[in-house]
């Protein structure tokens, strides 16, 4: 299985995409599914909770919820232009100094990583290799809740997925995208002691929430 290199992702998530993406943010707010899973949480509870949110591009999930009264975040993430982007947001809304930025693979770091009440995931376990690795350190750092935007399983994702890879080895990038199964994603949660709260599915994602 390929495995994708740091420098990958800052290719895949260059400063051009995090600025396209981070205009569309201040301009449209967060994602459907983004929006979705902030709901759940939010129902849930997260006033004064801390929150880390693994590969969180342009920080939306953690903008967005210490807005609305959680008391510190950390952002993991693997491309440097999504954690500058990301801070530059934060430095604008006014909470910089309740967000701490980390760059690298959160696989590779997560024994550094301290835990929080609240841990995200938001259409991040599709870009990494290794999903086991991935879901067991992150929610063996949830204190309270966990959420997680993946993919389901579909035909067309199915077809889709392997014609992507392919773009990517044309263009000669180590970044791929995985297809695991939404079973299989949901053990390795359980298998961390945390009970699933809510779902909620759109054409192509799965949305959701776990608590410990």
């Amino acid at each position: 299985m390929n495995r994708c290199a740091h420098s990958c992702y800052d290719d895949q998530f260059d400063d051009r995409q995090a600025s396209r993406d981070l205009e569309r943010f201040r301009r449209d707010g967060p994602d459907p599914t983004t929006r979705a899973l902030l709901e759940a949480l939010r129902s849930q509870g997260i006033s004064d909770n801390t929150l880390l949110d693994v590969g969180g591009g342009v920080g939306a999930i953690h903008h967005e919820l210490l807005d609305a009264g959680a008391r510190s975040a950390t952002q993991v993430d693997a491309s440097g232009a999504y954690i500058r982007a990301a801070r530059d947001e934060a430095k604008r809304r006014g909470h910089g100094n309740q967000v701490e930025f980390v760059h690298g693979d959160f696989v590779e770091l997560a024994a550094t990583i301290a835990p929080a009440d609240v841990v995200t995931l938001d259409r991040v376990i599709c870009c990494y290799h290794d999903m086991e690795s991935l879901v067991a350190a992150s929610a063996a750092r949830a204190r309270k809740l966990y959420g997680a935007v993946f993919p389901r399983d579909r035909w067309f994702l199915r077809v889709g997925f392997p014609g992507m890879n392919l773009f990517q080895r044309l263009r000669r990038s180590s970044f791929r995208v995985y297809l695991h199964a939404p079973e299989a994603i949901e053990s390795a949660i359980r298998r961390q002691g945390l009970e699933r709260r809510s779902i909620a599915n759109t054409f192509v994602w799965r949305v959701a929430v776990y608590s410990r």
